[in-house]
């Protein structure tokens, strides 16, 4: 199943990565786990640089789901263009979209998922609304 990337979104972040070799599997090729690493740098990345870090004692960003789909390989050596999105803000989520590509060829896209994140208030573990501030940055 193919999970499409919206046309509406925001650019929020963006970085490069380097593949390193330990990151490959027996075929020869980025391991499917890599990628979800990347989406997952990225996205704290993101959140340190708004400085919306989850506080474990406080409130924050959990994600609730994620995908991730595979057109192209990725191999040793080189670095992973990371590109984050976001997009539909809810009362208590919103949504992270990420395009994974060369930084040499950074039009082909190799890899695209997702993920919903919800805002929660840890000590109760319950949902909370998106603060207006993160709404502002998701929008």
């Amino acid at each position: 199943m193919r999970i499409a990337i919206p046309e509406r979104k925001r650019l929020v972040y963006s970085c490069t990565i380097p593949i390193r070799w330990g990151d490959m599997d027996a075929m020869g090729h980025l391991n499917n786990t890599s990628y979800f690493r990347y989406m997952e740098t990225a996205r704290i990345d993101w959140l340190q640089s708004i400085r919306a870090l989850p506080d474990p004692s406080g409130e924050g960003v959990v994600i609730v789901n994620a995908f991730c789909n595979f057109y192209r390989q990725l191999e040793y050596p080189g670095d992973v263009q990371v590109q984050m999105y976001a997009s539909d803000p809810a009362r208590t989520t919103f949504e992270t979209w990420t395009t994974m590509a060369r930084s040499e060829d950074p039009q082909t896209i190799c890899a695209a998922g997702g993920a919903t994140t919800i805002w929660v208030d840890f000590p109760s573990q319950k949902a909370k609304t998106l603060p207006d501030w993160l709404r502002a940055q998701v929008s």
